[in-house]
């Protein structure tokens, strides 16, 4: 293993994370809402899951997912029934002045968390994505570097996501169309929800 696989990998990271998604739509709702902090927790949380999911395709969890179809519909489902749930908050809320729906980093970061580990099919992608990119019969230090990248890569979008959106003309721009853009994301990732229950 060299750089070019690792910049390679950050370039397929990217646009993951660039592609429309429920970990997008929660981290920059959370920034503009609830200011840097939530948005740097929220994406702790996803880049931590991320990893995660990373180290679990290294060892072939995907392969769990095919050997044990059930597994995959379970966690589908239930990722798909809580993303619907911050959806319902999310529109429930978009009324509300912007003082009133700021949340705690904690919540933020738990929020990162679940909406990265009820989704089975970051796994399947890290493993496409890793057997594509990288050479086989990797050592251990190059699989913790590999682990290590994807952590600090998440984070370091999401932080910088958050410290442009947390400035005081971008959030004096969402109060102002604070309602239909929460809707219009609240309607966005009800439909993420649902298709994530429903495909398969």
């Amino acid at each position: 293993m060299d750089l070019s696989h690792l910049l390679l990998f950050n370039a397929a990271l990217l646009a993951a994370i660039l592609s429309p998604g429920p970990a997008f739509v929660v981290a920059m709702q959370n920034t503009l809402s609830s200011g840097i902090r939530a948005g740097i927790a929220t994406g702790l949380g996803l880049g931590l899951v991320g990893a995660l999911w990373t180290a679990a395709a290294l060892l072939g969890l995907d392969l769990v997912f095919n050997w044990m179809p059930w597994a995959d519909t379970a966690v589908r489902a239930c990722g798909g029934l809580y993303i619907l749930y911050i959806a319902y908050h999310m529109w429930r809320g978009a009324g509300a002045p912007l003082a009133t729906v700021a949340k705690p980093a904690s919540q933020a970061f738990g929020q990162g968390v679940m909406i990265n580990a009820l989704n089975p099919k970051t796994v399947v992608f890290a493993a496409a994505i890793l057997a594509t990119i990288f050479p086989p019969a990797l050592s251990r230090s190059e699989t913790a570097l590999i682990i290590a990248n994807h952590f600090l890569f998440e984070l370091s979008f999401y932080a910088a996501m958050a410290f442009g959106l947390s400035r005081q003309k971008v959030r004096d721009g969402y109060r102002t169309i604070k309602r239909p853009l929460d809707r219009l994301s609240a309607v966005a990732l009800g439909a993420l929800g649902a298709g994530l229950m429903l495909n398969r």
